[in-house]
């Protein structure tokens, strides 16, 4: 079995074809017969995970599982309390109401790589940045909550899902999971007490094993072993 995190760059759609000739997967990962556990917008950057486990693709899929996925929002304007206090209770999107969420302003701005097409700044108007927690993954759902409370995105990234988290993969590059992180990701959909409520990991965080992270054919690989000297962007 093959299992894949992806950082996924700004306008490139989460699947491998587009008969309007945009970007896709198969532009970065050379891997055959492996497809995306869900779905990232065309406009959203970061984390993706690709597999040819269907069945835990199925049960990652399945909301009954409520597998935690994390975002790094970048919002017009600075959320009063009162505004991320809705957040957490649960906003209205039509006629449904989300689920309460975990939503925090980050107090420093995350360092992450630069976007391939800036963000709109107006002069007289600051940006902030929201870190934002759901388990539900209802349609273009981060940035209709943002809205929904009077902040609407500017710029949105995925740093983790469950347990996985982005490190210092750039855009476009991918690596294999080790054999912890798959058993990890397969015991949220068995039950098990793992928790998947811890903030994402700075690279570098937790020395890994020598080794633990195979290699493979084609695309951009990422080998932490030959990016030494690399500028941590988490």
């Amino acid at each position: 079995m093959k299992y894949i995190i992806l950082n996924k760059p700004y306008e490139v759609l989460t699947q491998f074809t587009d008969e309007g000739g945009r970007a896709t997967l198969k532009d970065f990962v050379a891997i055959p017969d492996i497809y995306p556990v869900g779905r990232l917008d065309y406009d959203s950057e970061g984390l993706v995970l690709l597999t040819d486990d269907k069945t835990l693709q199925h049960r990652l899929s399945d909301p009954k599982f409520k597998i935690e996925k994390t975002y790094w929002v970048q919002v017009d304007g600075v959320p009063t309390e009162e505004a991320l206090e809705e957040l957490r209770r649960g906003v209205m999107i039509k006629s449904t109401k989300t689920a309460p969420a975990i939503a925090s302003l980050l107090e420093e701005e995350p360092q992450v790589w630069e976007r391939s097409k800036p963000i709109r700044f107006r002069k007289d108007i600051p940006t902030s940045w929201v870190e934002i927690k759901i388990s539900q993954g209802m349609n273009r759902q981060v940035r209709r909550m943002t809205a929904a409370v009077g902040f609407p995105t500017l710029r949105l990234i995925r740093p983790a899902i469950g347990p996985l988290n982005i490190g210092e993969l750039q855009p476009g590059e991918y690596r294999e999971l080790t054999t912890e992180e798959v058993a990890k990701l397969k015991s949220l959909t068995a039950g098990s007490s793992y928790g998947s409520g811890s903030r994402p990991k700075r690279p570098g965080s937790t020395p890994k094993k020598p080794g633990s992270t195979p290699k493979s054919n084609g695309g951009r690989h990422y080998d932490s072993r030959n990016n030494s000297s690399r500028k941590k962007r988490f």
